[in-house]
């Protein structure tokens, strides 16, 4: 199945959880390279989903959080509202 390009709603809330997840990071006195090794990625990897251009699966996000040592419903909240309009 053809897969469908994100729509700017989902690219904007991406981004905020991209930020949650750098501000978390350094927050932890992390490095990406660290971090990275931590859940199991390379480095490239890893800064892909920081910058917001790569989706995490699932058990990427619940690694990440456990290796910041915070709820992923902390890295996923979407309490700025759903963004803009498709």
């Amino acid at each position: 199945m053809p897969r469908v390009p994100p729509t700017p709603r989902i690219v904007a809330r991406r981004r905020r959880i991209a930020a949650r997840i750098r501000a978390a990071r350094i927050q932890a006195r992390l490095t990406q390279e660290r971090l990275a090794l931590d859940v199991g990625m390379d480095r490239s990897g890893y800064q892909r989903i920081e910058h917001g251009t790569n989706s995490p699966q699932l058990d990427t996000l619940l690694a990440i959080a456990d290796a910041l040592n915070i709820p992923l419903a902390e890295l996923v909240r979407d309490d700025e509202g759903p963004g803009p309009g498709p």
